[in-house]
């Protein structure tokens, strides 16, 4: 497996550098880093659980994204979608864009996109959201057991007993639990990245890094 602390550094300043431009924070572009780094494509996604689940199937196949040239970033929340993509994209450091996003907001992401004018990125559509796609690929009871061997299944058994989840499918039943603890969703990012069979990783995610 790729060592994942390569370029860490500098990756974590040019991703604070974005974030503090996209807020409106002081100074410019990081264009002078983003060329040190020799990026050409930053991968936009909705929270860091995403960007956990995307950088740890890439140490599984052995790449190191940043060694790539790519840059992945935390937009914190997909209504940032539009800022980041006329930062990075085109318009700004010319990168080319790519990323995941949940179906409900296709329509927003295009929206947001041609407003940008990075109408070109490709974006790769979860049917509810990253969480959901994987817990599907793995099964319920594998996700299930999981739980369990992170010591999470009180919470869990607590969680289950609440009214407002008696009689619903298993499968959002997970994916709502996954969300219901700060960092939680962003540790099982990871974990349960590294517990898929490598033939059964879901198409979004499978797609977007078969595409960088």
């Amino acid at each position: 497996m790729v060592d994942l602390t390569h370029g860490t550094a500098e990756i974590g300043t040019f991703r604070d550098a974005v974030d503090r431009w996209a807020a409106g924070g002081p100074g410019g572009p990081p264009g002078e880093l983003a060329g040190r780094l020799g990026l050409r494509t930053a991968v936009l996604l909705e929270g860091p659980s995403d960007l956990a689940a995307v950088e740890t199937l890439a140490a599984r196949l052995g790449r190191d994204l940043v060694a790539e040239g790519v840059c992945v970033v935390s937009m914190g929340g997909a209504m940032n979608v539009a800022r980041y993509a006329g930062l990075l994209g085109p318009p700004g450091l010319g990168l080319r864009l790519t990323g995941l996003c949940d179906e409900r907001e296709q329509r927003y992401y295009d929206r947001g996109l041609e407003r940008a004018g990075a109408s070109d990125g490709r974006f790769f559509v979860c049917v509810a959201d990253l969480e959901e796609e994987l817990i599907r690929a793995l099964g319920t009871e594998t996700v299930e057991e999981i739980v369990r061997a992170e010591g999470d299944l009180r919470a869990w058994q607590t969680f289950l007993s609440q009214p407002a989840q008696h009689g619903r499918p298993r499968r959002q039943q997970l994916r709502r639990f996954l969300g219901t603890k700060k960092g939680r969703k962003i540790r099982y990012g990871h974990l349960l990245v590294a517990s898929l069979d490598p033939g059964r990783v879901p198409a979004p995610l499978d797609g977007l890094l078969t595409s960088l």
